[in-house]
């Protein structure tokens, strides 16, 4: 089941600006980067202990929105198997850019809620750059 939120996505204007905001008034550090088409896409930033801020370059319209809430889970199949036997559809497991197990479901209220199982090779634990394919 959930052990603690593992990110909160944010759609921003300006990537830099967001960064130095986070970085200069939180505290916050970079923790890896996300490229699309070989150009900067987006970012984790450190929130505390496997707890991050996940920024994108926002589309128009979604700027400033929370795109979703991704919560780490203990086994993402067993959580999985969980809200199937609550009649909650699911996507089907799959490796993210960040090299972590994600899938997602919706809840009742139309919130986008990811889960998230880190692997040994997960970007938030080895850092690096994720490849955005999608």
């Amino acid at each position: 089941m959930v052990k603690q939120l593992a990110h909160v996505c944010l759609h921003a204007r300006d990537l830099d600006a967001t960064e130095a905001f986070y970085r200069d008034v939180l505290g916050m550090e970079r923790a890896f980067d996300f490229q699309r088409e070989g150009q900067p896409y987006g970012y984790y930033l450190k929130a505390g202990q496997n707890t991050f801020i996940e920024v994108f370059k926002g589309e128009p319209g979604a700027v400033g929105n929370i795109n979703h809430l991704a919560f780490e889970v203990d086994s993402i199949d067993a959580t999985i198997a969980q809200a199937k036997a609550c009649g909650v559809k699911t996507t089907d497991k799959k490796r993210g850019a960040d090299q972590s197990w994600q899938c997602w479901l919706t809840d009742p209220n139309g919130v986008r809620i990811e889960l998230h199982e880190y692997t040994d090779q997960s970007m938030q634990r080895v850092g690096g750059v994720a490849i955005a394919t999608w």
